[in-house]
């Protein structure tokens, strides 16, 4: 269909200069309009800043977003594909300590809805929010994908079997049904 990806030049006529200026500054937001049948291909890298992490996040970016995308029209939406990467720092669920973590989503697919007020359309959130939900939710070091290790922390919260607890005494437990029981029969 028509979100096959396909090369295509796209005119930026009619367009006022300040939002071809401001767009030429954010590729993820585009104008319909210069889209043509084809479609339009975006290829390019932007900085850290465009994941809007703050500093004390325990996911930090360590690269810049490298992208490779084809954006085109489908009857009603604007579908997106082509390749994503980025480089992220994340903390050890287990022993607290950083390590890298890489985003690579080789077959990248979005469908974006059409904006029935203006011509312009936004991919970043959507951009944004796809690479951060592809990190784990529970990072660990020893599953890590760039430099994978023995967590230092491995083998040191594990609960301990049952056969290593004492016994209860299981009189308590039982005076304590005794109670309950006692409760019920005076009604």
């Amino acid at each position: 269909g028509a979100c096959a990806p396909r090369k295509a030049e796209s005119s930026a006529r009619g367009l006022n200069p300040n939002l071809i200026s401001f767009m030429s500054n954010h590729p993820f937001i585009l104008d319909s309009r210069t889209l043509g049948g084809d479609g339009k291909d975006l290829v390019g890298t932007l900085p850290e800043s465009f994941f809007l992490l703050e500093p004390q996040d325990d996911v930090q970016v360590s690269g810049p977003l490298r992208y490779d995308l084809h954006v085109a029209k489908d009857e009603e939406d604007f579908c997106v594909s082509g390749e994503l990467e980025a480089a992220f720092s994340l903390v050890c669920g287990r022993c607290a300590e950083r390590f890298p973590q890489k985003v690579h989503l080789r077959d990248y697919f979005t469908e974006v809805e059409e904006n029935k007020e203006n011509s312009i359309i936004d991919l970043t959130d959507a951009i944004r929010e796809d690479i951060l939900l592809s990190l784990p939710s529970y990072p660990r070091c020893e599953n890590g994908n760039v430099q994978p290790r023995e967590c230092p922390a491995a083998g040191q919260f594990q609960s301990k079997s049952v056969d290593d607890e004492p016994d209860e005494a299981p009189s308590q437990d039982l005076a304590v049904w005794e109670a309950l029981d006692q409760l019920q029969t005076k009604r």
